[in-house]
């Protein structure tokens, strides 16, 4: 038999189990989210909620309410295994807080841990003689908009017996009941201006109220395990209500169980039976908890492994919380609801489903992965950060709403990070949605269905923009929250109305930003052109938008020389970094657009194309005049800067990406790179760490206390990348990916992926949505992406 964990090990991320790091990447200001570097794959659909286990075993991510954060190991959730002649160990780490101290924990170092996603495991060596291995994955399948959605874990344990006598092992699982937990209790919490600027609300989860719960054990001809509740169940169920569910299949060997232990206490009353012969005493105990008790689960399969013979044995974990609700009142039901039903009182039939289907899924799995893991060009290191980058698309505070006669594949959603807790940042998904649309383009077509219905919209709601506060509310400079025709920097927050009360963010006045009406009309027509360039309905809904959004825009070209001018206060994806007049970055974008609109216009036979040309005909030469000094184009044209900025040719990029003319000539955008790559690459810390955002020629810092000029954005060096291998440099392309995947995969990074790091060791921003742009990357490197 095939051991599956081996499988998952070919190219991935791999480590010894609960091995620590020595030089962790530490957070760069003390008001970001720092969990530290113990994060392991995420299990559960998009949307769904999901649970995360470190590489030492511990369940320690509880991303149950969506858009919301916890991390915290639960000891009581976890496995066990008993090994007759060798004793029983739960398979995590000691619990720092000292209970469950009767139980015996995994030593540290004795297996490796493996995650490429959606799958990982643990191969565990050198303490039991039996081989020992567990993988386990949730059912995310390109193209799939069903079982993509499902709450549930599927755990695929394999014991082989090397010996020539026979086994005993006994497989437990105990799981603390944790309905209720997962809501907010200050759901209209006031927002406040966080010491970098951001917006911020508070978040107080029902942690540990556990109040009416209870738990129930389940024996039927096909299934048996446990289920948690809690009494009463609301009809219909509120945030947090719901139920959780572990079943194995029946059949197997002897099945123990106890419905009721204290899992706050020494957990004697399970592993004194559990250690001394894989038994648990068969308490059945439905009892609710009172105010002030937690209650668990556990059940124990016994079984024996005959010489030379494999067992291989699956556990589905599955929970059903069907309702997210945002601001008071506002409620949603999650996507999976679309095939069970909105009760939260499906959680037995889900896991149930994942018995039946996990092998049809694991298959699923490896044949969509099978392509990337073969592909002869690109190197291993590439595939295993591929794979594992797409992490965000579960654990990024997900939302998946239900169908509805609107949207009949539902919502989609992602955080543009924990840090800056408001969706699909319209700036980043420029280069962050390139997996979303490989993978699930219908996903990435609501998404931006969803921009283009907030475009027209207006919300006068005067706001403080934190970039200018000092702390003083009654002299704070305010902006209205939304203007209309502004295109959203994105498309809300998880406190209000995700996809109706948009443009959350006040960092910034977004209203003013010069490159989010650009980075709508690309992505619009990338959507559009790269998934076929067939979905005229998609193209229609979207292009008033677009009208709308370029007429907007071009109301900033003050001068009429048919180039917005950047305004000087930040005002684009770089926005802690001044901008003034024409710049290579917003210009490159804008001429871009213009061609893409342009092409749109052509196919729906829309006259402002011709309008758009004569912007373009005038624009182009403009900016190529104005910017170009021969090496490389330069930041701006209002603030006399002479540094290097790596992304100064995005626009050049899509160009190119979308078989558009190009808008600058492109032996001088091949300088450019070269001195880019030589710049803010090979001359930052001699090319360890990544592409500075911007340096001078010399590779020298403009300012030695900038922000964002000298940190390096993990999503930008990715897509950087891209342009460097579509523009021949595929030498190059690999050098600079590499060495930021080290730096991410190295330094306790993994799936938490930030926005920037630093020569100092520190981070910003962590679970972030551009660093997905390597499958920009991919789709470049593979050939044309049209036939993708």
């Amino acid at each position: 038999m095939e051991n599956s964990v081996i499988d998952v090990a070919n190219c991935a991320w791999s480590r010894a189990i609960a091995h620590g790091w020595e030089t962790p990447y530490r957070v760069r200001y003390a008001s970001n989210l720092d969990d530290g570097p113990w994060h392991g794959m995420p299990l559960g659909g998009f949307g769904a909620g999901c649970i995360g286990r470190s590489s030492a075993g511990d369940f320690n991510l509880w991303h149950l309410d969506g858009g919301e954060h916890l991390f915290q190991t639960v000891p009581a959730c976890q496995f066990s295994l008993f090994e007759q002649g060798t004793g029983a160990y739960a398979l995590g780490s000691p619990p720092a807080d000292g209970t469950l101290a009767a139980w015996q924990w995994y030593p540290a170092g004795q297996g490796t841990y493996s995650a490429r996603y959606p799958r990982s495991g643990f191969v565990y060596d050198g303490v039991f003689s039996t081989d020992v291995s567990c993988e386990q994955f949730s059912p995310i399948l390109p193209h799939n908009y069903q079982e993509t959605s499902y709450p549930l874990a599927v755990f695929l344990w394999q014991f082989h017996n090397p010996t020539a006598q026979p086994i005993t092992l006994s497989l437990m699982f105990s799981w603390q009941n944790m309905v209720g937990w997962f809501t907010n209790a200050t759901p209209s919490s006031a927002i406040e201006i966080r010491d970098d600027g951001s917006p911020v609300y508070t978040y107080t989860p029902r942690w540990r109220h556990s109040q009416g719960n209870f738990n129930e054990i389940l024996q039927t001809d096909q299934y048996q395990g446990w289920r948690l509740r809690r009494s009463p169940h609301a009809t219909p169920p509120q945030e947090g209500d719901g139920e959780w569910a572990a079943l194995m299949p029946t059949g197997v060997g002897e099945f123990f169980w106890h419905s009721r232990w204290n899992p706050d206490g020494d957990g004697a009353d399970l592993w004194q039976y559990f250690a001394k012969d894989g038994s648990l005493p068969n308490c059945t105990d439905t009892t609710p908890a009172h105010a002030s008790e937690q209650v668990a689960a556990a059940f124990a399969l016994r079984f024996t492994v005959a010489p030379g013979q494999t067992t291989e044995l699956p556990v589905v974990l599955a929970w059903d919380l069907p309702v997210t609700e945002f601001g008071a009142g506002i409620i949603y039901y999650r996507r999976y609801t679309d095939f069970c039903d909105r009760s939260g009182q499906n959680a037995v039939r889900l896991a149930s489903r994942g018995l039946q289907h996990y092998r049809q899924w694991q298959q699923q799995i490896r044949s969509w992965q099978q392509p990337i893991l073969e592909h002869p060009h690109w190197p291993d290191w590439f595939k295993m950060a591929l794979c594992n980058e797409l992490y965000v698309l579960s654990s990024g505070g997900t939302l998946w709403s239900a169908a509805s006669d609107r949207d009949p594949l539902g919502q989609f959603a992602v955080l543009e990070c924990l840090d800056y807790r408001w969706y699909e940042s319209l700036d980043v998904r420029l280069y962050g949605s390139f997996a979303l649309l490989h993978l699930w383009p219908d996903l990435e077509k609501t998404v931006m269905r969803a921009f283009a219905r907030a475009i027209p919209t207006a919300d006068p709601t005067p706001r403080i923009i934190g970039y200018f506060y000092r702390g003083d509310p009654a002299t704070a400079y305010r902006a209205p929250r939304k203007v209309a025709n502004a295109v959203p920097h994105d498309l809300g927050a998880p406190n209000e109305h995700p996809w109706e009360r948009t443009n959350y963010t006040a960092y910034q006045d977004c209203n003013l930003w010069k490159d989010l009406a650009a980075d709508f009309v690309l992505l619009v027509y990338r959507d559009f052109l790269l998934t076929g360039g067939s979905d005229l309905d998609f193209a229609r809904e979207c292009w008033p938008a677009v009208v709308a959004a370029l007429n907007y825009l071009k109301q900033f070209d003050t001068d009429g020389d048919g180039l917005p001018e950047n305004g000087g206060a930040p005002d684009q994806t770089y926005d802690d970094w001044r901008l003034q007049g024409v710049s290579a970055y917003c210009g490159g974008l804008w001429l871009a657009a213009l061609e893409a609109a342009i092409a749109l216009a052509t196919v729906l036979e829309q006259p402002e194309g011709k309008t758009y040309d004569q912007w373009l005909q005038q624009a182009r030469p403009r900016y190529h005049a104005l910017l170009w000094n021969g090496a490389y184009y330069r930041l701006d044209t209002g603030s006399g800067s002479e540094v290097v900025m790596a992304d100064q040719l995005c626009g050049q990029f899509y160009a190119k990406l979308l078989g558009l003319p190009d808008i600058v000539p492109p032996e001088c955008a091949r300088k450019a790179l070269e001195t880019i790559y030589d710049t803010c690459f090979l001359q930052f810390h001699n090319g360890t760490l990544g592409a500075a955002n911007g340096l001078l020629p010399n590779g020298q810092p403009e300012h030695p206390h900038a922000t964002h000029p000298l940190e390096v954005w993990i999503g930008i060096n990715f897509g950087l990348a891209a342009f460097l291998w579509q523009s021949g440099m595929t030498a190059e392309a690999w050098r600079l990916a590499e060495v930021v995947v080290q730096q991410v995969y190295e330094h306790g990074l993994q799936f938490r992926t930030p926005e920037a790091i630093t020569a100092q060791g520190t981070f910003r921003a962590c679970m972030y949505l551009r660093p997905m742009a390597i499958w920009a990357l991919a789709i470049v490197s593979q050939g044309d992406p049209r036939k993708t």
